[in-house]
């Protein structure tokens, strides 16, 4: 039977948002989908059901866990192929993950030119991005000095919108908390989430097991 992976976004990213991994295993069972497991606590599903049309999918996945948590939880399934692709894809020279980490931005859909434009404006020497498909690739370089990885620059946030805007996003937040992916909420206007290639990794090698 196919395999697949839904990533859920903003799980457990601030105590409005809670939701225990087997509140999401017996709702995704209770949905008819099989072998379901959840990995890492923060919104990895894998399941297996011979339904094909992903998008149907994902409405049905992010129906049932709003009646489960009470809040809406984006989805965004991807095959187990679709993330051995990603994991072999070597978007940067290997010269510059040698001291950076790269991420990957999971979308619904493809970006369209104006939303490529302004995504790829937000790169600078510590922060550098490749698309592809429904996926971007988040190459975040440690700063020197500092075991911390870097953020992106906020543009367009004058003083007083400042500590709102950062407030209104703190729930939709991702991995890294507070003002890390601000930026690219602004940018990308439809909702994404975000995992590191060793999570990616982890999880191929735990389904091919």
């Amino acid at each position: 039977m196919p395999q697949f992976f839904a990533f859920l976004r903003a799980i457990n990213a601030g105590p409005r948002r809670l939701a225990t991994m087997s509140m999401l295993r017996q709702t995704f069972e209770s949905l008819g989908f099989y072998g379901v497991a959840t990995f890492l606590g923060n919104g990895n599903v894998m399941f297996e059901t011979k339904a094909k049309d992903v998008g149907r999918l994902e409405k049905i996945i992010e129906s049932g866990l709003k009646q489960t948590v009470g809040y809406s939880v984006p989805v965004f399934i991807r095959t187990h192929a679709e993330l051995k692709e990603i994991v072999a894809s070597e978007p940067f020279d290997k010269p510059l993950v040698l001291d950076a980490e790269v991420n990957i931005i999971f979308l619904a859909h493809t970006l369209d030119q104006k939303d490529r434009a302004k995504l790829m404006a937000l790169a600078t020497e510590t922060d550098r991005f490749r698309i592809h498909g429904r996926e971007v690739y988040w190459w975040r370089r440690k700063k020197p000095g500092t075991s911390l990885f870097s953020t992106l620059p906020i543009r367009a946030y004058g003083p007083r919108n400042f500590m709102k805007a950062t407030l209104a996003h703190y729930v939709f937040s991702t991995t890294w908390p507070g003002l890390s992916s601000l930026p690219l909420a602004k940018v990308l206007s439809k909702p994404f989430t975000i995992r590191s290639t060793n999570t990616i990794r982890r999880l191929v090698a735990e389904a091919t097991q």
